[in-house]
């Protein structure tokens, strides 16, 4: 299976998932340019839409590292359904990801399928519509 080791640090950041409210724990794990795994788990609020996903718990682990810049992800949680990363989330990875990096997304049993950003984000807004380079 293709990043064995992204897998196995989300699905640990996964057992962990603070989620009483939806009961959908998820975990993510991210690959920096620097080669390190980054890898956080979601954890919901009474205060529902307070919560913080496990994608965007894990680039503020990857910032709050020095890292900015994903080149590879993965995102598991169970359900019949492929787990993919919420809008949100979605743009938070556009933020430090090119739209060709791979994106993979499984279940507990493993990898169910792997595209990229850009195509679960299409025509999307980044930096460089602001002028900006960003930390591609």
């Amino acid at each position: 299976m293709p990043a064995d080791d992204l897998f196995a640090a989300a699905t640990a950041a996964r057992a962990n998932a603070y989620a009483p409210y939806s009961d959908y724990p998820v975990g993510a794990a991210l690959r920096g340019a620097d080669g390190r795994v980054y890898a956080a788990a979601n954890v919901e609020n009474a205060a529902y839409p307070q919560g913080q996903c496990a994608e965007a718990s894990a680039i503020g682990m990857m910032v709050t590292a020095g890292e900015r810049r994903i080149v590879e992800a993965l995102v598991v949680a169970a359900g019949q359904h492929i787990p993919t990363p919420c809008g949100g989330c979605r743009q938070r990875l556009r933020e430090f990801m090119a739209l060709d990096a791979p994106l993979h997304l499984a279940g507990p049993e493993g990898i169910r399928r792997t595209t990229t950003l850009g195509e679960l984000l299409p025509l999307s807004f980044g930096p460089e519509h602001l002028g900006k380079a960003g930390p591609r």
